[in-house]
């Protein structure tokens, strides 16, 4: 099927509902194949240091299993970072992580990094893993990602996803804001050669608005997905999506 926005699932929830009880199910692994047949480009997993959600044990299967591109996030810690080395996913997506987060709360500090972050892209890029980095849509950020020599830029989108959700006037004249900041530094990143990606917060309801974002690659949707995977199953939670971006592509195909 013809389609133009790639569509990353993130299968961390399903493995967050596993660990609430520490058993064997729902596995994510599973997930992950029935997100492929529903239409998914990549699947996006996020090792964490404590372990939360996401095991080893899934990271290791991911890799011998998924046929589609693999996005392995993670933050800069060694550890982590000898796993991703070594399995060698397509992607890498460094992002910020705090042990007290429910989910990551903002971009990484690129433009302040004191070498870690460098280091780590280094280390990334030599395996030849594609690397990304999940910034917020601030202009300081993109420039030295730019000079990182990074592949793609993945754009926080819980701020304007926190707007959009909400149903007031105010929100309204926020969400344009939110909006028209992603679209200004969306451009900035296709102006320095960069792949434009988004995620966070992004749902059924408010996607389509980023989707439309001029030089957008691809959006990396979880929580929405997985939510609707409760009601009517992965696959079809996954084929509902691919066919909201792909009507968003075609519409501006056609215009």
């Amino acid at each position: 099927m013809l389609h133009f926005i790639d569509l990353g699932v993130n299968v961390d929830h399903v493995a967050t509902v596993r660990q609430a009880r520490r058993t064997t199910e729902p596995d994510p692994v599973v997930a992950a194949a029935l997100a492929e047949q529903g239409g998914a480009d990549g699947i996006t997993f996020h090792l964490r240091e404590d372990r939360r959600h996401i095991q080893d044990r899934d990271v290791e299967l991911f890799m011998q299993t998924v046929r589609v591109r693999t996005n392995f996030e993670l933050a800069c810690a060694d550890e982590v970072l000898d796993i991703c080395c070594r399995l060698k996913p397509d992607w890498a997506l460094l992002v910020p992580e705090s042990r007290q987060e429910v989910t990551t709360e903002g971009g990484l500090d690129v433009a302040g990094d004191q070498g870690r972050i460098r280091d780590a892209v280094a280390r990334i890029a030599d395996t030849g893993i594609q690397t990304s980095l999940f910034l917020d849509p601030d202009p300081s950020q993109i420039d030295a990602a730019a000079r990182l020599g990074v592949d793609a830029v993945e754009l926080h989108t819980g701020p304007y996803a926190v707007a959009a959700d909400r149903h007031d006037v105010a929100s309204r004249d926020q969400t344009a804001v939110e909006l028209e900041r992603l679209r200004t530094v969306g451009q900035q990143i296709v102006d320095h050669g960069m792949r434009l990606h988004a995620g966070h917060g992004l749902t059924y309801a408010n996607v389509r608005p980023v989707a439309a974002i001029a030089g957008m690659r691809e959006l990396n949707i979880g929580h929405s997905i997985v939510s609707r995977a409760v009601m009517v199953g992965m696959k079809e939670a996954v084929a509902e999506m691919r066919r909201l971006l792909d009507s968003v592509s075609l519409l501006h195909l056609h215009k």
